[in-house]
């Protein structure tokens, strides 16, 4: 019997990554954690063993630093027991854009785009030479969402979606499966970086019920879920609309509400 892939889960030792390891692990999947924090990811780590009877293997790495990226890039490029990734490592920050300093938006952007993409870049070539594996990119809705204030989180987002859509379109037909997650409120360490108290906000979700909801659309090979949404027809809708423009994106001439003042004038 062909042995399940090994999982390789970033920001493994808290929150909606340290579940997925749960949840792989169980699955019978041996799984590789990554995160800073060591210690939580010992105590995860006898457990899972204890229960499961996988292997966890631990690597300490800060995707903030380029060399410890360049360390996880290569285990990915060089190891073809992994076979499904979970870009989940992110963070946010607490204020307006306004109120951020660059320093610390180029940092959130760092973590939630610059890292995410290099991972998935490192591990594509092989996922589609062999013509399988799995990329999972944790999102979010406020990517779709500008209303909700959250600007830079929201693009690092939104960017997340996007990049799953195209890597969808390019490594699909090749066998690869990605899927984007896009949680909405979860009872997470984030919002303490956000400078949230989390049990002042109404509708959080359990992280336990967010990544079981993701595991179902996981299964179902969905390319976008999203668990918190109650009419999946909603977000049919709106990926519709999206794909009936693209014939309209391709003209030689802008169209007549932007050209209809300006011939007017000519013939003043």
């Amino acid at each position: 019997m062909q042995p399940k892939p090994t999982v390789l889960i970033t920001g493994a030792s808290t929150g909606i990554g340290a579940v997925y390891a749960d949840r792989f692990a169980r699955r019978g999947h041996p799984i590789v954690m990554v995160a800073r924090d060591t210690e939580r990811m010992r105590a995860i780590a006898a457990h899972l063993r204890a229960e499961a009877g996988v292997e966890i293997e631990i690597l300490k790495a800060d995707l903030n630093d380029l060399v410890d990226v360049k360390r996880i890039e290569a285990r990915l490029r060089d190891d073809p027991s992994i076979g499904i990734v979970v870009n989940n490592a992110g963070t946010a920050l607490p204020g307006t854009f306004s109120e951020q300093s660059s320093d610390d938006v180029t940092r959130l952007i760092g973590l939630n785009v610059t890292a995410l993409t290099r991972l998935a870049s490192a591990v594509a070539p092989r996922f589609g030479r062999t013509g399988q594996g799995a990329i999972i990119n944790i999102g979010s809705v406020v990517g779709l969402a500008p209303e909700l204030g959250m600007t830079v989180y929201g693009a690092t987002k939104a960017f997340v979606l996007f990049l799953s859509q195209g890597l969808h379109v390019e490594l699909g037909p090749k066998g690869v499966y990605v899927q984007a997650v896009l949680p909405s409120g979860t009872r997470t360490e984030i919002w303490q970086h956000a400078g949230r108290d989390v049990n002042t906000i109404e509708g959080m979700m359990d992280v336990e019920k967010l990544v079981d909801a993701a595991l179902v659309g996981f299964d179902k090979r969905e390319t976008v879920t999203i668990p918190p949404l109650p009419d999946l027809a909603q977000w049919q809708q709106y990926d519709a609309a999206r794909t009936a423009m693209l014939p309209g994106f391709r003209q030689s001439r802008a169209a007549a509400r932007y050209t209809a003042m300006h011939e007017g004038m000519k013939t003043q």
